[in-house]
């Protein structure tokens, strides 16, 4: 009991007049926003049918244009039929059981309210996954589209000096290197982090102010309604970091692309319910698999960076 007693007061002395209540509304966890959905194409999905499944995707060939001299000869050259896989082989679960007497006497439904949660998680960490191997994808040579190592960060600041790069400026670079692989303009993104983004925000960007774009502007990890340097922004905390991150001594990834660059393809997300043999209690239980594969990485940059 919380109130205090007066000495030699003994009316009531076990303070059951004030009972404890429990809320029926239950106090849910934050969610982090997922973006892999947005920045990937599933256009392969249909032809998947199960766990272990790969689709084979054949690349366009390459053609070799050479000059030719009136009456000269032309010899054909050979197609090449490269390729590259998409395999579902990644899975997920959960599993969790309530408990008959928990359920007919809670005052909350257990099974909703976990199954609701597990669901996120589930998202979440195909999310965190393909974003990592995502980063470890970008290629460092021919093209070179990575900014900065592990044990070089690039500085990113807004006072800059010699070397360091301005958000603005990074993203500029980002937008180089797409544009001389020739990659479309639309359909780009960048998946930044909270860091990057409050960096953004200091540089006085009008995309990201809620005067110049509509309310609610962060939906899905989407930062803003309109472009940044050509790139839809997605904002992500599934990014890595190291240390105490790219604010402090450690470092954090920035990623660019273009939506045709990474494919995704889901093939099992089933959730079940079945009675415990061992108890009175029932269990649910759920599984997602999915795969992922960077198809071209031409159209992929990315930086490790810190903000000195």
């Amino acid at each position: 009991m919380a109130f205090q007693r007066a000495a030699g007061y003994s009316n009531l002395a076990n303070g059951n007049f004030s009972p404890t209540i429990y809320s029926q509304k239950v106090q849910l966890a934050f969610r982090n926003k997922s973006v892999i959905q947005s920045i990937s194409n599933n256009d392969y999905m249909g032809e998947l049918s199960g766990y272990g499944d790969t689709v084979k995707i054949i690349k366009e060939p390459d053609i070799t244009i050479n000059s030719y001299a009136r009456g000269g000869t032309s010899t054909p050259q050979d197609l090449a039929d490269d390729e590259v896989s998409l395999i579902i082989d990644k899975a997920n679960e959960f599993n969790f059981k309530v408990d008959d007497i928990e359920a007919k006497h809670s005052h909350v439904n257990w099974e909703s309210l976990a199954s609701g949660r597990a669901g996120y998680k589930l998202a979440d960490t195909m999310d965190q996954e393909c974003l990592s191997y995502i980063e470890g994808q970008i290629s460092s040579a021919s093209p070179d589209h990575l900014i900065g190592t592990t044990s070089a960060p690039q500085d990113v600041q807004l006072a800059k000096t010699s070397g360091d790069f301005t958000p603005l400026e990074l993203l500029n670079r980002f937008k180089r290197l797409l544009d001389e692989q020739n990659v479309p303009e639309e359909g780009r993104w960048a998946v930044i982090d909270p860091y990057f983004a409050e960096l953004l925000g200091d540089e006085d960007s009008k995309l990201l102010s809620e005067d110049f774009t509509n309310k609610g502007i962060v939906r899905n990890g989407m930062v803003g309604q309109g472009m940044v340097r050509g790139f839809q922004l997605h904002m992500s905390n599934n990014l890595t970091t190291s240390g105490d991150g790219p604010s402090g001594t450690g470092y954090g990834y920035l990623l660019a692309g273009h939506k045709s660059c990474v494919a995704t393809a889901e093939q099992i997300n089933k959730v079940e319910t079945l009675r415990s043999e061992t108890s009175f209690a029932d269990i649910v239980r759920g599984l997602h698999v999915y795969g992922r594969k960077v198809l071209r990485q031409e159209s992929l940059v990315g930086a490790v960076y810190h903000t000195a």
